[in-house]
């Protein structure tokens, strides 16, 4: 029986993209859980494993997916009058906003939600579920005898007065690319009035841009980069503990800090089952298997340790910048204003790289 219980545990794929995780108890009338998320299947795994060990006679089919194809598919689905996810899941904070307020999430009031931060928590729709600050990486060993940057200022001074040496040695995101990259360039227009500087430095010294954070993360760890801009903190943690060469820092002038969202899709085909996982999410337990598991910061109030939001907001304060789950998110999402602020960037990089 023992065998058994372990043979139904394990995870299986399903179809490209999509991993099964059957139900614990091995029910053969098992209820099936759609969740579209953009968290890597081996990351979210703990959350999943745990969800099953309060619930198990439900299966999880997980499909990881790249943000816009989250959105893009419940829309699509919906629009068709199609079932779609009963949970959605993404990094994508502007688009899972976007779902909600035209008409593709439903509300879910669950226990936490009148205790869930105000910033956190749009019309119990919308929920973020992490909190996960916009780091500096660097190479440790490049910096055994002096100290990396720590703030935006210092990095354009670093850049500068290396010149030469370093050209070709820094990594951040493309921002036409990663969604994640645009959402901290854009906070970084709001909060640095002198960006455009940093961004200029970077283009002289040959920044190379990625869509991805493992590309980044792989270089500076590996020493063929120095630094790495506005990385995502949770990567840069994990990816930390496998390599020791990888140093963090949170910018102390001001350091954005993003969250996945969480909702449950208007067109659900078992929306019970959605909220019941939004609600584990949400829970001491879930947000705890996320602060201590996937190094990911809890949002939620009753998780204690140094992996919290509470916790890092009693030690840096005002240096900490969080993106509000809000309508403001939607801003960048008009093509005219995204358009021009990825066509100044361009044209600085351009500019600078000559």
């Amino acid at each position: 029986m023992a065998a058994l219980s372990a043979l139904w545990l394990c995870p299986v794929p399903a179809s490209a993209g999509a991993t099964l995780f059957p139900a614990p108890s091995g029910r053969a009338d098992a209820r099936v859980m759609t969740i579209y998320s953009s968290l890597d299947e081996p990351l979210a795994a703990p959350m999943v494993k745990g969800f099953q060990q309060l619930y198990p006679n439900v299966s999880i089919r997980y499909e990881d997916m790249l943000t816009g194809e989250i959105y893009d598919r419940i829309v699509h689905e919906t629009d068709a009058h199609e079932k779609t996810a009963d949970f959605a899941f993404s990094s994508a904070m502007d688009l899972q906003v976007k779902l909600a307020n035209d008409g593709y999430a439903q509300a879910s009031l669950l226990p936490m939600s009148d205790r869930w931060p105000d910033w956190a928590n749009w019309r119990d729709t919308v929920y973020a579920l992490t909190f996960e600050p916009a780091v500096f990486v660097y190479n440790k060993p490049a910096f055994k005898d002096r100290k990396p940057p720590a703030t935006r200022a210092e990095l354009v001074t670093f850049l500068k007065s290396e010149g030469p040496a370093i050209r070709g040695r820094i990594g951040t995101y493309d921002i036409e690319r990663s969604g994640v990259g645009f959402l901290f360039m854009s906070r970084d227009q709001e909060q640095f009035g002198d960006i455009w500087s940093v961004i200029g430095a970077m283009g002289e010294a040959g920044v190379k841009l990625y869509s991805t954070s493992e590309a980044i993360l792989e270089r500076v760890a590996d020493g063929r980069f120095l630094l790495g801009y506005n990385i995502v903190g949770s990567y840069a943690s994990d990816w930390a503990t496998r390599h020791p060469d990888l140093g963090i820092l949170l910018p102390k002038d001001y350091t954005v800090v993003m969250s996945r969202i969480g909702l449950v899709p208007h067109a659900a085909a078992s929306p019970d089952l959605g909220k019941l996982y939004l609600q584990f999410l949400m829970s001491k337990e879930g947000q705890t298997i996320m602060a201590r598991e996937l190094q990911i910061p809890a949002v939620s109030p009753d998780v204690a340790g140094n992996n919290t939001a509470t916790t890092m907001r009693e030690l840096l304060g005002g240096q900490l910048k969080p993106v509000p789950v809000s309508l403001g998110l939607m801003v960048y999402l008009d093509q005219v204003k995204r358009a021009r602020l990825i066509a100044r960037w361009n044209e600085v990089l351009r500019l600078h790289k000559q």
